[in-house]
């Protein structure tokens, strides 16, 4: 069968293949390094400090869409097809500056400069999203940038200044749309695309159906969606992935289904794309979402990979098992669906055969008397791993509780539920005495381990007060509880 052997991807508006590419070779290299475009920077090298910030243009559904991605831990392989605009590509005619560059030099929102491209990269896709943008969606935005030096706030109002300088409207990105789309259009892949030397080969699937092909045929590749984990494998851990499986361009896995039963949502959905239907079904989780990583890691990670990897201290499985979660995993040969609980089995290791791959959770919406939260407790309030990350759903009706739900992340070699805590709920009338019991039990349920996130004290009676806190905040006799308890 012939393949692609070439990554063909558009650059600041000129079109670039590049053969023989590595699985390994980051966004950031390639552009530092071979095309000499020094503007990003590397400071992290794990997706953390926005340095590195470009903006990626793809098309979804037939429509140009630019989001702004951590180009250290981005594989070049997986742009093909897609459009890399870096700050260098922002100056207009004769080097004038950008509208956003603009208001950062009047608002003196740069100092030593080296995070400054980030900045105006994330300024500059929110500007473009957002023309008046709140002081809270600034702060959104730049959630996945640090700066050492301003305090922030000259950034800040740099952000809530910029549409005095110009509009979206007359930007390049959209004066051009048409000619960016049909340029892409014009690189789309026709075949698989396989490029790379043997021991660092990069494969990316035409379509689902491929992808089976490929992982039957390669059973023990590394399957990239994100790779805002992966990134790290390799960027701080030097570790051989090869072969590497890229599927982020896979339309098929980024379906959304919301229905009065359920919402089901493909493998490769990111956090980002995800944000709209989960605001929709489960409020609970609005705030939650806005605080798993930064922006450009929100744009990169998926929910399925979040799921896939089988971190115990990922974001998504502790809140999703609460909810009563389903995965539904595929192969060449068929495919099956089990509750997300039991697709963790132990540290490392996950319910996955050969072949398996992620391709869709389905997430029950809830029922009368289901009141459900979700909390997450970090170092720092934005941009953190969680220490301990914690999904509770709990029915009531008539003032007793019929079910419970808990789910911990952190506190085991898994995300798992918390069953003692459960059992002294269930069958209790609502109350402090029931979260009490339940409060106390929990300390049973784990046996959590210290390191330089949190102590296992802490994360033991962290988890008990995360019980007491629901309690608080969901009883209708208590001050500033949010909602009833009783159907």
């Amino acid at each position: 069968m012939e393949h692609q052997n070439d990554i063909r991807l558009v650059l600041n508006g000129r079109e670039v293949a590049v053969k023989d590419v590595k699985a390994t070779t980051t966004l950031l290299d390639f552009l530092r390094l071979e095309q000499r475009l020094t503007g990003t920077k590397e400071g992290c090298a794990e997706g953390d400090c926005g340095a590195c910030t470009v903006l990626v243009g793809r098309l979804q559904d037939g429509a140009l869409r630019f989001e702004t991605v951590n180009a250290c831990i981005r594989f070049l392989a997986s742009l093909n097809g897609c459009h890399v605009i870096t700050v260098e590509h922002l100056s207009g005619p004769k080097g004038r500056l950008h509208p956003v560059q603009q208001a950062m030099v009047d608002y003196h929102g740069s100092q030593c400069g080296f995070c400054t491209p980030g900045f105006v990269m994330s300024l500059y896709a929110l500007w473009m999203q957002t023309p008046q943008p709140t002081e809270a969606q600034v702060e959104t935005a730049v959630q996945g940038n640090l700066c050492r030096c301003t305090g922030y706030e000259p950034i800040v109002k740099a952000a809530l200044a910029v549409n005095q300088y110009g509009t979206p409207a007359n930007d390049y990105l959209n004066t051009e749309r048409a000619a960016l789309t049909a340029q892409l259009e014009a690189i789309q892949p026709r075949t698989r695309v396989v490029t790379g030397p043997e021991d660092d080969r990069a494969i990316l699937p035409l379509d689902v159906t491929d992808l089976a092909e490929v992982l039957a045929e390669n059973p023990k590749a590394t399957i990239v969606a994100g790779s805002t984990d992966v990134g790290l494998w390799v960027t701080k851990f030097m570790k051989p992935i090869s072969p590497v499986v890229f599927v982020s361009h896979l339309e098929e896995l980024k379906a959304i289904d919301l229905t009065d039963e359920a919402l089901t949502i493909g493998a490769g959905v990111t956090y980002t794309e995800s944000e709209a239907a989960i605001r929709e079904a489960f409020p609970h989780l609005v705030e939650y979402w806005d605080r798993i990583a930064g922006w450009q890691v929100r744009n990169m990670g998926t929910i399925g990979g979040n799921i896939a990897n089988g971190s115990p201290i990922g974001d998504t499985p502790p809140v999703l098992i609460a909810l009563g979660a389903e995965v539904t995993l595929q192969k060449k040969d068929g495919a099956r669906t089990l509750p997300l609980e039991d697709f963790f089995i132990d540290y490392g290791k996950q319910d996955r055969e050969p072949g398996d791959f992620v391709a869709s959770i389905r997430i029950p919406r809830p029922a009368k008397g289901q009141i459900d939260a979700a909390y997450k407790i970090s170092k720092r309030r934005d941009e953190d791993i969680s220490s301990v990350a914690a999904g509770i759903s709990v029915t009531v009706a008539d003032g007793t509780i019929t079910a419970a739900r808990i789910a911990f992340g952190g506190m085991a070699a898994t995300p798992k539920r918390a069953a003692g805590a459960e059992a002294a709920l269930v069958g209790q009338p609502w109350g402090e005495a029931a979260f009490d019991a339940a409060a106390e039990a929990v300390k049973q349920d784990f046996t959590p381990l210290s390191d330089w996130r949190a102590s296992a004290e802490y994360r033991s009676l962290t988890a008990s007060n995360l019980l007491r806190r629901f309690y608080l905040e969901n009883d209708a006799d208590k001050p500033g509880a949010v909602r009833l308890a009783v159907a």
